[in-house]
């Protein structure tokens, strides 16, 4: 096993509050075999490219499937590690909610079920596959590598089906039912902090709206808004001398698909940090309404339309957003919404670098833990990264290609190139000169090592 840093043991010691002495060792030797090994992320995987393929493997499978300990605890701590290295004190933590679906089949697979496929399905086709989805949050944080802000994981929950709840004897919990419940515990975490939850359309609930908003200390929710929303005025105040229950909303408004085609709407040209391609001007229509849906008391929020300017040379298509604080800025809101993007190149990392779908367990326990392990090993390498390069990360560069900036598969080889490089040259002799191999060769190796997925 590689030796670890003081610095990185220092990193990695709050994780051991959430298990046992035994189990955190066990624990540390699967985390560094899971960041060496390429390819499937599977026990004895993390185990063979350690040297440890004649080990007792039984005791490191336990770790996923029979141990004593709290994944919900480990995202606890896991959140405030990040927090503290990342965000700075009095800046409000920017969580990206969404839904990923892992591809398993077998009979013995728990939370598996029937799901639409967002990576192979069009507008056109909806493309079904079986596996488990997974409900996962994000921290927005500010790392020191890149321009852009980086999506790290902490809490990852599967979502079953209605089938598999069936199955399960468990009552059916939607993503909106689950994010209510999620959202409450991380606003328990952190009761002081400012909390800004962000998430696509399918997260545009008036009960999700309604929660945030009724919270000791209320979150700001930024979604999409459907087009065709109930919007309405808010209701007049009734006389003392008439009777009856008082009204919760007032005259219906024109809904945003409505406004959009209005040419009466009045606009206004701001300039928005646009992804990763500077700024961009964009034209925006704000107001404060009631958003109604049947069967729920109508709750306040601040939509925001967003459209291209006329004659721009990338127009983008008019959307609709809302925040659930009225006071909030239009232009804030549009940063905090683009700012969701990067938890889809999240995403893409998990899949391509660290093997998310390649897990091999079976056991109902094991399931349910060894996916948030995956997606929490991308965010303790980025903290290792952090730890080990401050201010800059060694960039892989090539004479055809040059990259501008860092991405997870330059803080993922600067982690491994220091794990090899304690588990080959410890207990060494000190001469230069001494190597089986020679060095530039072993040094090419060593780069290929890093970097292979």
């Amino acid at each position: 096993m590689p030796i670890l840093s003081p610095e990185i043991i220092q990193l990695l010691a709050p994780l051991a509050l959430a298990m046992t002495a035994a189990t955190y060792r066990n624990a540390l030797v699967l985390l560094c075999g899971a960041i060496l090994a390429p390819g499937r992320r599977t026990v004895c995987s993390a185990l063979r490219v350690q040297g440890l393929g004649e080990a007792n493997f039984s005791k490191y499978h336990r770790v996923l499937s029979r141990a004593h300990w709290s994944p919900m605890l480990v995202s606890r701590l896991l959140l405030a590690l990040m927090v503290r290295t990342f965000v700075a004190p009095g800046e409000p933590l920017v969580i990206i909610v969404d839904e990923t679906l892992e591809r398993r089949r077998g009979s013995q697979i728990a939370y598996k079920g029937w799901f639409r496929d967002g990576v192979r399905s069009t507008a056109r086709q909806v493309v079904l596959s079986m596996g488990i989805r997974w409900c996962c949050l994000c921290l927005l944080a500010r790392v020191p590598w890149s321009p852009r802000p980086w999506a790290l994981p902490f809490l990852l929950v599967p979502v079953l089906s209605e089938k598999a709840c069936q199955k399960w004897r468990k009552r059916f919990q939607g993503s909106v039912r689950w994010t209510e419940r999620l959202v409450e515990r991380i606003r328990r975490w952190h009761p002081e902090r400012e909390i800004v939850l962000v998430g696509d359309g399918d997260y545009a609930a008036v009960s999700l709206v309604s929660r945030c908003q009724t919270l000791r200390r209320p979150v700001r929710l930024v979604s999409r808004l459907r087009r065709d929303a109930a919007l309405h005025d808010f209701p007049a105040p009734q006389p003392k001398s008439k009777r009856g229950p008082k009204p919760k909303k007032g005259a219906r408004q024109p809904n945003p698909r409505q406004r959009l085609e209005d040419p009466a709407t009045p606009w206004q040209v701001v300039s928005i940090p646009w992804y990763s391609a500077g700024e961009r001007r964009l034209e925006i229509a704000t107001g404060v309404s009631l958003w109604y849906t049947p069967c729920q008391d109508p709750v306040p929020i601040r939509w925001v339309l967003v459209r291209s300017p006329e004659g721009a040379e990338a127009p983008i298509e008019p959307s609709s957003l809302f925040c659930s604080d009225p006071e909030a800025n239009p232009e804030q809101i549009l940063t905090w919404f683009i700012g969701r993007w990067n938890i889809e190149v999240t995403f893409e990392e998990v899949r391509a670098h660290l093997g998310f779908e390649t897990q091999r367990q079976w056991s109902r326990r094991a399931v349910g833990r060894s996916a948030p392990c995956v997606f929490g090993l991308f965010s303790l390498v980025v903290l290792i990264a952090r730890v080990l390069h401050p201010e800059h990360l060694p960039v892989d560069q090539n004479g055809w290609y040059r990259k501008e900036t860092a991405t997870f598969s330059d803080a993922l080889a600067a982690v491994r190139r220091h794990l090899w490089g304690s588990l080959n040259y410890v207990g060494s002799h000190p001469h230069p000169q001494l190597c089986l191999i020679p060095r530039r060769l072993w040094h090419q190796i060593q780069q290929v090592a890093c970097y292979a997925a």
